[in-house]
């Protein structure tokens, strides 16, 4: 059945004037929100193809294209240029594929490679990017020596500039962008790492500010923090082998609850909302987005099912909660969310 989405209509802002009344204005406020873009944009490293998801759509569907890359990590979208940007591990660079409104007015099969960078890392994990700055992790593996890396890149109209190569000295997966602050997790382990004034670093080695243990996550993989929310959310991927130990990790209040824990200290269960259990068909969750406005996560889950995407409400305290929705799509393994 054809697709039909007003993708311009979904990217466009909707102004609403102010209301004296206090409650009319709250109304008026829910009601522009839930008009903005809503999107999500997924890739996969088994499948060659990439997902754009218009969750304003009464019964929300992926559109899916072919791009460059068989096996891709990291997902962002440039509104201003239209373009879909991640990271390639089958060409170990950075690609951007442009025109993605027309791609899906048209029911296109494939996304046009605009941009590539220079070929800087192996074994691509994730990507953030804060204004024109885009980082990508290298996750350490045989090919590169073992070497975890942070690799800056600057976005041009002409493609992509590197700018610093950072080695860090613990296993990278993902990371988040808030300003000059890079949030980063340390793979293999419950400890999240925090860069203050990350663009300043010359390249080179370099040390995080602060990293902090989360009590009871046994392998955490994927990041996102709201700062409308002040809320940090993190996945725990549990044994890699099994498909039904993972877990998510919410905590309200974050920079409080960071700024009083000492450096090497952790963050208490009783700081934390935790989703786990059988009901969630949560195994390897790979990656996490977030909407505030909703309170809606969504979850890049690898291995459960082959792969699928998941989201959940946040709920009010730990529970074994059943996904909200639940679609497969093979190899998933990077959600990000354009909200507007």
């Amino acid at each position: 059945m054809k697709k039909t989405l007003l993708f311009s209509t979904l990217l466009s802002a909707v102004f609403i004037s102010c209301s004296d009344n206090a409650t009319d204005a709250s109304a008026n406020a829910q009601d522009r929100s839930a008009k903005k873009a809503f999107t999500l944009f997924t890739t996969s490293n088994t499948s060659g193809q990439v997902s754009v998801t218009d969750y304003n759509e009464s019964m929300p569907m992926p559109y899916r294209f072919n791009v460059a890359s068989a096996d891709a990590e990291g997902a962002y979208y440039f509104d201003g240029s239209d373009e879909f940007l991640l990271a390639s591990r089958s060409n170990n660079r950075v690609e951007t594929y442009g025109n993605v409104r027309n791609a899906i007015a048209i029911n296109a099969t494939d996304l046009s490679l605009t941009a590539t960078s220079s070929s800087d890392f192996t074994n691509a994990r994730e990507v953030a990017v804060s204004n024109d700055r885009v980082v990508v992790t290298q996750d350490q593996s045989p090919v590169n020596n073992n070497t975890n890396k942070l690799i800056v890149y600057q976005k041009t109209g002409a493609g992509f500039v590197l700018l610093n190569s950072y080695t860090v000295n613990f296993k990278v997966w993902g990371i988040h962008l808030e300003g000059n602050t890079l949030y980063a997790v340390a793979d293999l382990t419950g400890d999240l790492v925090v860069f203050e004034n990350f663009f300043a670093n010359p390249s080179g080695a370099i040390f995080p500010n602060k990293r902090v243990t989360i009590e009871g996550l046994v392998r955490t993989h994927g990041i996102t923090y709201s700062k409308k929310g002040n809320t940090m959310i993190l996945t725990d991927v549990g044994l890699a082998a099994s498909d039904s130990d993972g877990g998510i990790i919410i905590i309200k209040g974050f920079t409080d609850v960071l700024a009083n824990t000492p450096n090497m200290g952790t963050i208490a269960m009783n700081k934390q909302i935790r989703i786990y259990g059988p009901a969630t068909s949560l195994g390897n969750p790979v990656d996490v987005a977030y909407d505030h406005f909703t309170k809606t996560i969504f979850i890049a889950e690898r291995l459960n099912g082959g792969g699928k995407v998941l989201t959940f409400e946040v709920p009010t305290s730990n529970a074994n909660a059943m996904p909200t929705s639940s679609r497969a799509e093979a190899g998933v393994t990077s959600v990000y969310l354009f909200r507007e």
